[in-house]
Protein backbone atom coordinates (compact mmCIF):
# COMPACT_ATOMS: atom_id res chain seq x y z
CA UNK A 1 0.00 0.00 0.00
CA UNK A 2 1.39 3.40 -1.01
CA UNK A 3 0.66 6.28 1.34
CA UNK A 4 0.75 9.84 0.06
CA UNK A 5 3.33 11.99 1.81
CA UNK A 6 2.02 14.82 3.99
CA UNK A 7 3.09 18.31 2.91
CA UNK A 8 4.68 20.55 5.55
CA UNK A 9 5.57 24.23 5.26
CA UNK A 10 7.80 25.83 7.91
CA UNK A 11 7.42 29.60 8.11
CA UNK A 12 9.49 32.31 9.81
CA UNK A 13 10.25 35.93 9.10
CA UNK A 14 13.40 35.74 6.97
CA UNK A 15 13.66 32.08 5.92
CA UNK A 16 17.32 32.36 6.83
CA UNK A 17 17.72 30.24 9.97
CA UNK A 18 14.88 28.62 11.93
CA UNK A 19 12.60 27.59 9.07
CA UNK A 20 15.60 26.45 7.02
CA UNK A 21 16.87 24.32 9.92
CA UNK A 22 13.38 22.90 10.49
CA UNK A 23 13.05 21.99 6.80
CA UNK A 24 16.47 20.29 6.81
CA UNK A 25 15.88 18.46 10.10
CA UNK A 26 12.48 17.12 9.06
CA UNK A 27 14.07 15.96 5.79
CA UNK A 28 16.70 14.13 7.86
CA UNK A 29 14.17 12.48 10.17
CA UNK A 30 10.98 12.22 8.17
CA UNK A 31 11.50 12.48 4.42
CA UNK A 32 9.80 9.11 3.99
CA UNK A 33 6.59 10.60 5.50
CA UNK A 34 6.69 14.23 4.37
CA UNK A 35 7.26 16.65 1.50
CA UNK A 36 8.99 19.52 3.28
CA UNK A 37 9.22 23.20 2.39
CA UNK A 38 10.14 26.45 4.12
CA UNK A 39 9.43 30.12 3.46
CA UNK A 40 9.71 33.56 5.01
CA UNK A 41 7.50 36.61 5.19
CA UNK A 42 10.54 38.71 4.17
CA UNK A 43 13.16 36.30 2.77
CA UNK A 44 16.72 37.50 3.25
CA UNK A 45 18.98 34.64 2.20
CA UNK A 46 20.31 31.75 4.22
CA UNK A 47 22.47 32.78 7.16
CA UNK A 48 26.02 31.35 7.07
CA UNK A 49 25.52 30.09 10.65
CA UNK A 50 22.62 27.95 9.46
CA UNK A 51 24.75 26.39 6.75
CA UNK A 52 27.59 25.74 9.18
CA UNK A 53 25.61 24.12 12.01
CA UNK A 54 23.59 21.96 9.64
CA UNK A 55 26.85 20.89 8.00
CA UNK A 56 28.04 19.74 11.42
CA UNK A 57 25.20 17.19 11.30
CA UNK A 58 26.23 16.12 7.80
CA UNK A 59 23.40 18.01 6.07
CA UNK A 60 24.41 19.91 2.92
CA UNK A 61 22.38 23.11 2.50
CA UNK A 62 23.59 23.65 -1.09
CA UNK A 63 20.14 23.02 -2.61
CA UNK A 64 18.33 25.32 -0.16
CA UNK A 65 17.22 28.80 -1.16
CA UNK A 66 15.45 31.52 0.79
CA UNK A 67 11.85 31.70 -0.45
CA UNK A 68 8.93 34.02 0.13
CA UNK A 69 5.49 32.92 1.23
CA UNK A 70 4.03 34.15 -2.08
CA UNK A 71 5.75 31.19 -3.76
CA UNK A 72 3.25 28.92 -2.00
CA UNK A 73 0.22 31.03 -1.07
CA UNK A 74 -2.81 29.78 -2.98
CA UNK A 75 -0.69 27.40 -5.08
CA UNK A 76 -0.29 24.40 -2.76
CA UNK A 77 -2.26 22.48 -0.18
CA UNK A 78 -0.30 21.82 2.99
CA UNK A 79 -1.30 19.31 5.63
CA UNK A 80 0.72 21.33 8.15
CA UNK A 81 1.79 24.97 8.32
CA UNK A 82 4.26 25.36 11.18
CA UNK A 83 5.40 28.83 12.21
CA UNK A 84 8.75 28.76 14.01
CA UNK A 85 8.89 32.37 15.19
CA UNK A 86 6.39 34.54 17.03
CA UNK A 87 6.45 37.31 14.44
CA UNK A 88 5.54 34.92 11.61
CA UNK A 89 2.77 33.44 13.75
CA UNK A 90 1.32 36.91 14.37
CA UNK A 91 1.75 38.21 10.81
CA UNK A 92 0.96 35.13 8.73
CA UNK A 93 -2.14 35.73 6.64
CA UNK A 94 -5.00 33.31 6.49
CA UNK A 95 -3.54 30.54 4.38
CA UNK A 96 -6.14 28.66 2.34
CA UNK A 97 -5.45 24.98 1.79
CA UNK A 98 -3.86 24.28 5.17
CA UNK A 99 -5.02 21.27 7.14
CA UNK A 100 -3.47 22.17 10.50
CA UNK A 101 -1.60 25.26 11.64
CA UNK A 102 0.93 24.85 14.45
CA UNK A 103 3.21 27.32 16.20
CA UNK A 104 6.61 26.44 17.64
CA UNK A 105 8.32 29.62 18.80
CA UNK A 106 12.12 29.58 18.74
CA UNK A 107 14.62 32.34 19.47
CA UNK A 108 16.20 33.90 16.36
CA UNK A 109 19.88 32.90 16.33
CA UNK A 110 20.57 35.40 13.54
CA UNK A 111 19.63 38.23 15.92
CA UNK A 112 22.09 37.08 18.58
CA UNK A 113 25.00 39.48 19.24
CA UNK A 114 28.24 37.91 20.35
CA UNK A 115 31.57 36.54 19.20
CA UNK A 116 31.64 34.15 16.25
CA UNK A 117 31.90 31.15 18.60
CA UNK A 118 29.10 32.45 20.85
CA UNK A 119 26.90 33.03 17.79
CA UNK A 120 27.57 29.53 16.50
CA UNK A 121 26.71 28.24 19.97
CA UNK A 122 23.33 30.00 19.73
CA UNK A 123 22.74 28.50 16.26
CA UNK A 124 23.55 25.03 17.64
CA UNK A 125 21.24 25.55 20.61
CA UNK A 126 18.31 26.58 18.39
CA UNK A 127 19.07 23.78 15.91
CA UNK A 128 18.98 21.22 18.71
CA UNK A 129 15.73 22.64 20.11
CA UNK A 130 14.11 22.41 16.68
CA UNK A 131 15.34 18.85 16.21
CA UNK A 132 13.96 17.81 19.61
CA UNK A 133 10.59 19.41 18.80
CA UNK A 134 10.39 17.75 15.37
CA UNK A 135 11.11 14.30 16.78
CA UNK A 136 8.58 14.80 19.58
CA UNK A 137 5.93 16.01 17.10
CA UNK A 138 6.55 13.05 14.81
CA UNK A 139 6.17 10.63 17.72
CA UNK A 140 3.00 12.37 18.96
CA UNK A 141 1.57 12.24 15.42
CA UNK A 142 2.40 8.56 14.92
CA UNK A 143 5.23 9.01 12.43
CA UNK A 144 8.40 6.99 12.88
CA UNK A 145 11.59 9.06 12.68
CA UNK A 146 14.66 7.70 10.95
CA UNK A 147 18.26 8.65 11.63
Amino acid sequence: MILKKKKVLFLCTGNSARSQMAEALLRMHGSHHFEIYSAGLEPRGIHPGTIRVMGELGYDMATHTSKGLDEFLGKHHFNYLITVCDQADERCPVFPGVGERLHWGFEDPAAFAGSEEETLGKFRQVRDQIETRIIKWMQESGFQAHD
